[in-house]
């Protein structure tokens, strides 16, 4: 093995390891009737937190159709929404920074991406997500949070 190849193996395994959760699709729906193409259509996808066990998050975002979502040139709109939940024991597996990512997914070809972040509200005991789209040279207003009040769960 080449040492180039080693490196590359190295920092391959390393954004591996860093990378945020990957998330699963639930359903979506048709919005705008395409001819050509795909549909326009809302889609929800569910993620749990890598780093806070207990905890799943539900996004609803839009998917461009026609013909250049099919073939991945579409700029998706940056609506979405978020909703998050205690589904188990809330445990925190490791020390996170506030405003870090849990969550990141490409919406253009090359310049545009929606990112969940987290943050912890300690004086209230909360848990708060944060779901913003941004690009490479301005980001949008457009946002949507939950939070996750850290209570006991009793099955």
């Amino acid at each position: 093995m080449t040492v180039r190849s080693l490196v590359f193996a190295t920092l391959a395994l390393a954004a591996w390891q860093a990378a945020p959760a990957a998330a699963e699709e639930i359903g979506c729906v048709s919005t705008v009737f395409k001819m050509v193409g795909p549909n326009h259509k809302i889609c929800i996808e569910a993620f749990d937190d890598p780093k806070v066990k207990g905890v799943t998050c539900h996004l609803t975002r839009p998917e461009t159709g026609g013909l250049s979502g099919m073939v991945g040139l579409a700029e998706d709109p940056s609506d979405s929404s978020i909703a998050c939940r205690q589904v188990g024991p809330i445990e925190i597996l490791e020390k996170f920074d506030a405003g870090e990512t849990v969550f990141s997914e490409r919406r253009s070809a090359l310049f545009k991406k929606m990112r969940v972040l987290r943050f912890l509200d300690a004086k209230r005991n909360v848990l708060i997500y944060l779901v913003v789209s941004d690009r490479i040279i301005e980001g949008s207003p457009k946002h949507s949070v939950s939070s996750v009040p850290i209570m006991p769960w009793r099955n």
